[in-house]
């Protein structure tokens, strides 16, 4: 066993046991640092109430056996700014903005803005750069729900230079929107860590009512960052959000450890955390329960990403728990700028519709390159479809035309996506439903190189009501098939194993060795 350092503060440290479990440890260990003691069930903890530029020594003991040690010393802070001093009331009542923005705005550098215990109203709260928000125990930031209290976010400014920039954005596009409850625009160095909560308070009353029509301006996020570098999100527990939880526009060196992102599961469109054109992002240890994807890698839809060719690429995903929402981890549908390098290991996927899934189609374009998906050492229960590589994806209006549709090989232009480099191994999905694995490409730009190793897949003893394995047209409703794979070329198995299945275990259409 080792231990990972996962990130230092100076009140506060996070750290991961690096065995073979995932996400939750399989026997609980005790820990010992400087008075504290406690025990821990997860391979990720974070441990608080620290002193800054101290020393300290981690002990983790298996029934009083020492098993490990390792000595850090925490980081130094300029000032720390409690933010009753700034007049917020704390009630839960009182609108706080004012108060809060003041004491984020008056932060010095590397100093510590602290949020004790208490219930905060906040419409939108603005970062700066170069500092610490921290949230203790029992504090709680709750969204406003009246949208005539929130700022709007204008998706495109032009000068007379025919410069563009951007700041609102929605579903891929350049669009009006409100400011979300944390923005962060054009900020660095910033960290939002804590034992916390932060709480859209969202519902049908509200924010999720008629979802999908535009009031004034599309719905806010919890947290928007849009063009910011080495943010670090770690610890809080982020419920309840108006749309995407955590949206990262066109940022790049994000770190999202040790959440707690719930919201439920049929709230409309309140994915986890969607990075859209980023770049060099961590997610560990993050425990995720939404209402539509968990982890959602965009990178725009046409118009960006013809316009700005700024792909998603080089991604962590580690020791993450997903439930409850459409797919796990998901590429798309907006993928317009590509998307490259994306690592999964040590996950855990409970009772998501969909494991591992990409969502594009014609339109997307020949940016929208998908290229290098690595999967490895992930366990997944009740996922009715473990793979799914969709090109036929039929959402937004013109999701349904006979352009998207048609089966027939159509000519490659600067609309046509692409797939490729794609490998699993040591995956095991038990009480699967629908289907082991659906793989569909382009016939006019085909899936390449696909490596399936190691996977064992069991079906249900259940009976189960047959379902539509993937969106998109004229196709037939599955229940516990095998692997259908079309439009595809070098397709490799090695050591798969498919119990339970109806039919043949693998069929592949259109492969080309």
């Amino acid at each position: 066993m080792e231990i990972n350092i996962v990130l230092i503060n100076s009140r506060s440290f996070t750290f991961e046991i690096n065995n073979t479990d995932r996400f939750y440890l399989k026997n609980k260990l005790e820990v010992k640092i400087g008075k504290q003691k406690f025990e821990i069930e997860k391979t990720v903890n974070s441990v608080y109430d620290l002193e800054p530029e101290t020393n300290y020594t981690l002990e983790i003991y298996d029934n009083g056996e020492l098993l490990i040690k390792k000595d850090f010393i925490t980081k130094s802070e300029s000032f720390s700014l409690n933010v009753k001093r700034f007049g917020v009331k704390g009630d839960g009542v009182s609108n706080d903005t004012l108060p809060l923005q003041t004491a984020i705005m008056s932060c010095p550098k590397n100093g510590r803005v602290y949020i004790p215990k208490g219930k905060y109203l906040v419409t939108s709260l603005f970062l700066k750069s170069d500092i610490t928000i921290e949230l203790g125990a029992g504090a709680e930031i709750l969204g406003d729900t009246n949208r005539d209290n929130f700022g709007i976010l204008p998706g495109l400014i032009e000068n007379e230079k025919d410069e563009e920039y951007y700041l609102g954005t929605w579903e891929g596009n350049p669009l009006d929107s409100f400011s979300s409850i944390i923005t962060g625009i054009n900020i660095e160095n910033v960290k939002i860590i804590g034992e916390g909560v932060i709480n859209g308070q969202a519902s049908k009353e509200n924010w999720w009512n008629n979802p999908k029509i535009k009031r004034g301006a599309w719905r806010p996020r919890t947290i928007f960052l849009n063009k910011c570098k080495n943010i670090t999100i770690e610890g809080v527990t982020i419920k309840n959000s108006p749309s995407w939880t955590v949206h990262p526009f066109f940022s790049e060196n994000l770190k999202f450890i040790n959440l707690k992102i719930q919201n439920p599961a049929d709230s409309p469109n309140t994915d986890g955390i969607d990075p859209e054109s980023c770049k060099n992002v961590e997610y560990i240890g993050i425990d995720f329960s939404v209402g539509d994807d968990c982890i959602a890698i965009k990178s725009g839809k046409l118009y960006l990403g013809e316009k700005l060719k700024t792909p998603s690429e080089n991604f962590q995903i580690r020791n993450c728990l997903m439930k409850y929402g459409h797919g796990g981890v998901v590429i798309g549908s907006e993928m317009s700028g590509g998307v490259k390098n994306v690592n999964i290991e040590k996950c855990i996927f409970y009772k998501t519709d969909k494991g591992i899934r990409v969502k594009t189609r014609r339109g997307r374009g020949e940016q929208g390159v998908i290229d290098g998906i690595i999967v490895k050492d992930v366990y997944m229960d009740e996922v009715k479809v473990p793979f799914v590589f969709n090109s036929f994806y039929f959402c937004d209006p013109d999701g349904k035309t006979e352009y998207v549709y048609t089966k027939e090989k159509l000519p490659v232009d600067k609309r046509t996506p692409h797939i490729k480099n794609l490998e699993f191994e040591n995956i095991v999905c038990i009480e699967t439903e629908v289907c082991a694995g659906f793989l569909y490409g382009l016939p006019e730009k085909p899936i390449e190189n696909i490596k399936f190793k190691n996977i064992n897949i069991s079906f249900t003893n259940k009976d189960v009501e047959a379902d539509y394995p993937a969106m998109m047209s004229h196709i037939e409703k599955e229940s516990k098939c095998g692997f259908f794979i079309a439009n595809a070329e070098n397709v490799k198995f090695e050591n798969v194993v498919i119990s339970g299945n109806v039919g043949e275990q693998i069929r592949i259409q259109g492969e080309k060795e």
